[in-house]
């Protein structure tokens, strides 16, 4: 097969996935989980931390790797 168009490298930073990855969860926190309702607990709002928390870590260890 022939291409006549030369090939781009989609390439992402590992920040921008942990970031697609973040914003993802979030959208299915607040749909499926219905982390946002008006009903809220201290689990949920335990869960939204933690998936906080979780992306500062990504966001640290990718950078992190990126400058090595």
């Amino acid at each position: 097969m022939v291409f006549l168009y030369p090939k781009k490298n989609l390439i992402m930073s590992k920040t921008s996935i942990v970031i697609v990855i973040y914003i993802v969860g979030l959208i299915f926190g607040a749909l499926f989980l219905d982390i946002w309702s008006a009903d809220t607990s201290v689990f949920k709002g335990l869960l939204g931390l933690g998936w906080t928390a979780l992306l500062i870590i990504g966001i640290f260890f990718a950078e992190k790797n990126e400058r090595n």
